[in-house]
């Protein structure tokens, strides 16, 4: 599929081994040559500032969604092509996922799992088609894909929404992925008896 716009969700903060800045940065100057532009959570600290800088050292556009009371803390990053301000953090994830092709995560912390698992929600229900990736930086989201597993081996996920993750740990090799993805039909309410 082709892809415009990525969405990044990602760390407010940097994380503790300088792998997951360098990459954040490398994956937003190889979405820009790529010709994919950039939406992430609109801010200049930690992760999110890393993959912005990235993607504009390269000149590419990156366009940031951020809610109004974070923006009154000064955190917005000064440089961006667009920074769009909303009221909520609902509105915040709505825009983003509008915007976008697809979606990637880079490490992050309670937010990042929030707006990635919120996605896969949405596509679990078929709300969209997108393709989600995770960047495994340094294996970070191992323990996720574990738990993953674990879900599906108790009955509390299906295998083909499980498959619907694309994993890699290698920016190139996940954005193939990316878009070469084929959603599979989604009904997670029909009595599979009757299929």
């Amino acid at each position: 599929m082709e892809m415009k716009r990525v969405t990044v969700f990602c760390g407010s903060g940097k994380g503790t081994d300088e792998i997951y800045e360098t990459q954040a940065k490398l994956l937003g100057a190889t979405l820009a040559k790529q010709g994919i532009g950039l939406v992430y959570g609109g801010a200049k600290i930690g992760l999110m500032g890393a993959v912005a800088d990235g993607a504009l050292k390269e000149n590419g556009n990156v366009t940031g969604v951020l809610p109004k009371f974070l923006s009154s803390k000064e955190i917005a990053h000064e440089d961006l092509t667009e920074l769009i301000i909303v009221e909520t953090m609902h509105e915040r994830k709505t825009k983003m996922n509008d915007l976008c092709d697809g979606v990637i995560s880079l490490p992050g912390g309670i937010g990042t799992m929030e707006e990635f698992f919120e996605m896969m929600t949405w596509a679990q229900l078929g709300l969209h088609q997108k393709p989600i990736g995770v960047l495994n930086v340094n294996g970070y989201y191992n323990a996720l894909i574990t738990m993953l597993q674990t879900m599906v081996d108790n009955g509390f996920l299906k295998e083909k929404d499980q498959n619907m993750l694309l994993i890699s740990d290698n920016i190139n090799d996940l954005l193939t992925k990316m878009k070469n993805y084929k959603a599979a039909p989604t009904i997670k309410w029909i009595n599979e008896k009757t299929l």
